[in-house]
């Protein structure tokens, strides 16, 4: 099953949700709203405010696309086309004397005749008798929705919302007369409201009428089945203000199908009701579950929208969205653990199990990503339909082969876990300044841009690319580019996961884990370890105050360079070490000179040693596993070392 049958099979199944729009309908912001009775008689008018603004009206083919020609809408629409007296009102701001009367003609034919069918419906009787009495601007006037300037003209800068009042939508509350005064929602089932935009009886009753017109026929190649061809699509898929489509037929100049086919439609060639389907099925699952970045915008669903994990999210956020994890419903503050064992993992592992346990073996999961490079068209760049127990294994696979020891803050303050960084997590670190204390993006657009080449990385098991790996490596051996602590720590932790996601591709018996590798006796990993001894030496001699202030170290400070030209680096930074080594405790002097001298001694061979060639990424992993390891050990003086904030 392809997409757009995905998408259809998703409105069927979901029609009846009350967001889910019907056939031959769209949304826009209404401005103003007009209250009549069953009889046709105006009670009030109102301004509608931007919270509530958001109205489902029905709409034609036409109607749907218009933008400069006059085609009205079937039931709501602007002033110009509701009011026949419009034009003794408006101010003719451009100097066209534009006359909008064929505007109001145009749309009183297409009531009268929605009225005069067998599809009519008592909201339509009610405001074909109001509208044909001609009052509705003296009424707005009146109820001081619209207001004029001496001359009785609608004030040129006047505005509601944002749009100026010559140029408002309007929208009607009507009343049945015998329901004065009474709830809005008038039966039982739910379906019949006074407010026109939630009426399901008024909508049903139109999309009746309009499928009924009869119109060019042809074979729909999406579901084979005879029907009405639709060539204007709707727009609105992303959100309300996009003015993109995702088909278009009208290229008829350009040739686009001409030497293969005589005719657009032996092209391509899509129903009415299967356009509006996928359209109105997209629109609802993008709004109920879709996100994006500039752009840039995706979704993703279960065939039976069972609850997926967040594909953007790390491994302690996808934790604690799980409803069933292996503490309940919502762990207490006293169970939830936080350490850089086993536990984290298995707490992942725990959701993740819980996520794949709902499917049965015919769930299917949709991955869709559309972008725009122009305003008119809009292009689909990723198109994925997984078995939903693959798609899980697949997300699962990615954080624990990128599984490493990271924190962040959470609850005003910091938090630790094992797992994987999220992938906007991952977009600041890499690409990403330090502004005010945090990491962050000036271009929202990288943040699309970074999801889009780690997608096929969480979704379908494929390598990381090696130069966000090498940027990676690059920013965490530059800590004097960050001023708070955490920051830089947040950016070496990142590195070190896709380190090690990495050389599990390349090197496919490698397993690197958080903890020393003591067997190790490759030189990048031992001069990692190397730097991070000389590191926690210098450290461990600042007082309590100066550790809230001081963190980078001559390690730290001279890490970049060691990084390209170790051997070189190194007798720099073992000179500058003597004098913090003189100031330890006997005990801890001890410990710290034996640690590097065993780990001097497990190189190859000197010549290893005093290479100068640059490090690869696993010298990191081998810093990073020696801090921790340092943190948790004790020194001979039974010293517990202090824990950095």
């Amino acid at each position: 099953m392809n997409w757009m049958n995905e998408l259809c099979d998703l409105y069927e199944k979901n029609r009846e949700d009350k967001e889910m729009l019907p056939l031959a309908h769209t949304t826009v912001a209404a401005q103003i709203t007009v209250t009549i009775d069953g009889l046709g008689n105006f009670l009030s008018a109102e301004r509608v405010t931007s919270e509530n603004k958001k109205t489902i009206i029905p709409v034609t083919e036409k109607s749907l696309s218009r933008t400069a020609g006059v085609e009205p809408h079937p039931f709501c629409d602007n002033l110009k086309y509701l009011s026949g007296n419009y034009n003794d009102y408006n101010v003719d701001t451009k100097g066209k004397n534009k006359n909008f009367s064929e505007n109001h003609r145009l749309y009183m034919e297409g009531l009268r005749a929605w009225k005069e069918s067998e599809y009519t419906h008592e909201k339509v009787n009610a405001l074909y008798r109001y509208l044909e009495q001609d009052t509705l601007m003296e009424d707005l006037i009146k109820a001081g929705v619209l207001v004029t300037d001496e001359s009785g003209k609608l004030i040129e800068n006047e505005k509601i919302q944002v749009v100026s009042q010559q140029d408002a939508f309007v929208r009607f509350i009507i009343y049945d007369d015998q329901d004065m005064g009474e709830e809005m929602l008038l039966d039982s089932t739910g379906k019949y409201h006074a407010e026109c935009w939630l009426d399901q009886t008024l909508q049903q009753s139109y999309t009746n009428y309009y499928l009924s017109f009869e119109g060019e026929q042809g074979i729909s190649y999406l579901t084979g089945e005879v029907q009405r061809a639709s060539y204007l699509h709707p727009k609105k898929i992303r959100n309300e203000g996009d003015g993109s489509k995702l088909f278009s037929a009208n290229d008829e100049a350009g040739f686009t199908f001409k030497g293969r086919f005589h005719t657009k439609e032996e092209a391509f060639l899509i129903g009415y009701e299967d356009s509006q389907k996928l359209h109105n099925a997209l629109k609802w699952i993008i709004r109920k579950q879709g996100y994006g970045w500039d752009g840039l915008c995706v979704v993703i669903w279960e065939s039976d929208l069972k609850k997926l994990p967040d594909i953007k999210a790390d491994s302690d956020s996808i934790s604690d969205s799980y409803e069933e994890n292996i503490w309940g419903d919502s762990p207490r503050e006293e169970d939830a653990y936080q350490g850089t064992d086993e536990m984290g993992a298995l707490r992942f592992k725990s959701a993740m199990h819980g996520y794949g346990r709902q499917f049965d073996h015919m769930s299917k999961t949709v991955l869709l990503a559309f972008d725009a490079a122009t305003t008119g068209r809009l292009s689909m760049i990723e198109n994925k339909t997984f078995y939903s127990s693959n798609y899980i294994e697949n997300i699962t696979y990615w954080h624990e082969k990128c599984e490493w020891v990271h924190r962040k803050w959470k609850d005003k303050k910091l938090y630790t876990f094992t797992g994987m960084v999220g992938v906007e997590a991952l977009a600041e670190i890499l690409y990403g300044t330090e502004q005010k204390g945090k990491i962050s993006l000036s271009k929202n657009k990288l943040y699309g841009e970074v999801y889009k080449r780690l997608l096929p990385c969480i979704t379908e098991r494929r390598p990381v690319p090696q130069d966000m790996v090498n940027l990676a490596i690059e920013r965490a051996s530059s800590p004097v580019s960050y001023e708070e602590k955490y920051n830089w720590e947040w950016v070496l932790t990142a590195a070190c996961s896709l380190v090690k996601k990495k050389r599990s591709e390349t090197y496919k018996k490698e397993e690197w884990k958080v903890a020393v590798d003591e067997e190790c006796r490759e030189r990048d990993y031992l001069y990692g370890r190397l730097l991070a001894v000389a590191d926690r030496i210098e450290y461990q001699t600042y007082s309590k105050d100066e550790k809230k202030v001081r963190w980078q170290t001559n390690a730290k400070r001279y890490m970049n360079a060691f990084s390209q030209r170790p051997f070189q680096t190194w007798q720099v930074i073992e000179e500058k070490l003597e004098p913090y080594m003189n100031r330890l405790k006997p005990g801890s002097k001890i410990y710290y000179s034996g640690l590097l001298d065993e780990i001097h001694g497990k190189f190859k061979s000197v010549e290893e040693f005093q290479r100068n060639d640059k490090l690869n990424g696993l010298y990191l992993l081998g810093f990073h596993c020696q801090l921790l390891d340092m943190k948790k050990s004790v020194d001979k003086d039974n010293e517990k070392d202090e824990e950095d904030n």
